[in-house]
């Protein structure tokens, strides 16, 4: 991977932590701290060293900001040389993604055991709430990272996922809009960075970053950051 591919990279960890830190609003100084720490990253006003970013990661991820750096590249899974191995052919994500997004790109075969729809996606997702993320994992035993955990809810509907982001988002049909996603359908946003399962009502499923288990949230999704929404199994209904 090129520097300037790693580079979009950690940006796109910098948007996907300030969305997910969001909510950290309270009157103590640690929160305090936090929260200005989100919002460093999502306007870029820190110094722009390895030490500000190192902190800012780690407040943002509820980390004391003293983690170091190898720390933190090693649980994101970016490493000494920023090879990113749990989302190998990331490079061409955001290729795809507005060709994705508006359903140019041709749908990817899937296989299917049954007859699952999206309500049984929600359903099976659910069943992982609580379960704690970690990079690369696939086994909810010992944690699941965001497309290990996509993988693991449409295989126990005897549906096969690939496993990283960049192949999932190529499969199944395209969804134009976030209007018009259904429960069950796959959210991919920041060009590939990250996956969720969108549970209809403004509500997705996820396993979010490094420190955080699985959970329902509102989904901040939006146009601006979504890559793509492919739809794998026959649309559910909103309950």
């Amino acid at each position: 991977m090129s520097m300037t591919e790693a580079i979009g990279r950690m940006q796109g960890i910098q948007s996907m932590i300030a969305e997910l830190s969001r909510p950290a609003a309270t009157e103590t100084s640690a929160a305090a701290a936090k929260a200005a720490a989100a919002a460093s990253l999502a306007t870029a006003t820190g110094t722009g060293d390895s030490a500000t970013f190192t902190q800012a990661l780690a407040a943002a991820l509820g980390g004391s900001g003293a983690t170091d750096t190898a720390s933190l590249t090693d649980s994101l899974g970016l490493g000494a040389s920023l090879g990113l191995g749990g989302t190998s052919g990331l490079g061409s994500a955001a290729a795809v993604g507005t060709a994705a997004l508006t359903g140019a790109q041709a749908a990817g075969s899937v296989h299917t055991g049954g007859a699952a729809t999206g309500n049984d996606v929600v359903a099976v997702a659910k069943k992982y709430i609580g379960v704690p993320y970690v990079w690369g994992g696939t086994n909810p035993a010992t944690g699941m990272d965001c497309s290990g955990f996509t993988q693991r809810v449409f295989k126990d509907l005897g549906v096969e996922l690939p496993r990283v982001v960049s192949d999932q988002m190529r499969q199944g049909t395209p969804v134009a809009s976030l209007a018009e996603a259904k429960p069950g359908d796959l959210l991919v946003s920041f060009g590939g960075n990250h996956i969720s399962i969108y549970l209809g009502n403004g509500k997705a499923i996820d396993a979010p970053v490094p420190g955080k288990t699985v959970q329902i949230r509102d989904a901040w999704e939006q146009q601006s950051n979504l890559t793509s929404i492919r739809r794998i199994v026959p649309a559910g209904a909103a309950s």
